[in-house]
């Protein structure tokens, strides 16, 4: 087995080698919005990655980390989302230069994503290397953040020994599809409540919607319903919403709204269909984004079963967890080490 995880880091080394130049240097802590190295007691992490928060109004079509107001704005977008996941984890957030949102409407939109993806792969490579120490972890990120998480997924969930320690992805607002899945065949989609090592995600409409850029044409998301956790048609009557949390920038949550909205899961597009709001009381704040796509609401209509599931997983995952230590860690550590090594070369 050991033989497998050098092997597999030894390609992955080669890749950093060829992306290095492209990606930010994640040992220097102000390149974390979040570092939570601290809090051991709590028995799990949790890797986030920001949604977008970058418009490219000033020509940035990836964010300039340099920028102090999009490092503001990119703190904000995290905070409102950090209380689903951390009263059980430390919590982890990279700044990266995340692909602005303008470059959505441009053929070339994944030149910008790349450029975004080799930050969040060198930070993910740190997070392993510096942090994680064989720890339980799980993989977080909403839109854009939830596609480099499932970019992530791809890539390092190959390892049994990683994909062992993954408590559960939840890339939200972003889709996932079968065949994403068939041609990943390491990964799972999420079945129940408190299934591990599975991924979790939905993007929300209104009933009549039957086309966003989520999920265009032709294509068919995997969705769970968050509020019976069930990925059939059956629908979860609003009684069952625990509460929408409305959140700002501090993350403190300014609307509480227990019961909000029911939903189901549309079984021809993968949509998850919310049944009790409107566009008219939700509006997309977003040009790109059409009337009646709930996307920047998909956290917030569901905030609460969203923050108890992932305490569910936690417990589900420290309830069957094997106590031998994995040894995927310090082999990362080696790696992540002599890659350091290289760029202090280059550098002198």
């Amino acid at each position: 087995m050991r033989r497998t995880v050098v092997f597999f880091f030894a390609l992955l080394l080669c890749v950093t080698a060829s992306w290095r130049a492209e990606a930010t240097n994640y040992s220097r802590q102000e390149n974390w919005a979040f570092c939570e190295s601290g809090d051991s007691w709590k028995p799990v992490d949790v890797f986030f990655v920001c949604p977008t928060v970058s418009f490219g109004n000033a020509g940035d079509l990836n964010m300039s980390l340099n920028d102090m107001q999009a490092r503001a704005n990119f703190v904000g977008a995290v905070n409102m989302e950090k209380g689903i996941y951390d009263a059980k984890a430390r919590f982890f957030a990279p700044y990266y230069r995340m692909a602005a949102l303008s470059t959505y409407e441009t053929p070339d939109s994944e030149k910008y994503l790349k450029v975004a993806y080799a930050d969040v792969r060198a930070a993910f490579l740190c997070y392993l290397a510096k942090y994680n120490e064989g720890r339980p972890f799980i993989l977080a990120g909403f839109s854009q953040g939830g596609d480099h998480v499932i970019r992530l997924m791809k890539e390092f969930c190959k390892d049994a020994e990683i994909r062992d320690r993954l408590v559960a992805a939840y890339p939200l607002g972003w889709r996932l599809t079968v065949e994403e899945l068939r041609a990943a065949p390491y990964l799972h989609f999420a079945e129940g409540e408190r299934d591990t090592g599975v991924i979790i995600t939905f993007n929300t409409e209104e009933p009549s919607v039957a086309w966003s850029p989520i999920i265009p044409d032709g294509v068919r998301a995997l969705a769970i319903n968050p509020l019976n956790w069930r990925t059939d048609w059956k629908e979860a009557d609003k009684s069952l919403n625990k509460g929408a949390c409305f959140v700002d920038y501090s993350g403190k949550i300014f609307k509480e709204v227990p019961q909000l909205t029911g939903a189901y899961v549309d079984m021809k597009r993968g949509a998850l269909k919310a049944t009790d709001v409107s566009p008219e009381e939700y509006p997309s704040k977003q040009a790109i984004i059409p009337q009646g796509v709930f996307h920047v609401y998909d956290f917030q209509f569901f905030y609460r079963n969203l923050q108890e599931n992932v305490a569910a997983r936690i417990d589900a995952y420290l309830a069957e967890e094997d106590e031998e230590e994995p040894a995927a860690a310090p082999v990362v550590a080696e790696v992540f080490a002599e890659d350091e090594d290289d760029e202090e070369e280059d550098a002198a």
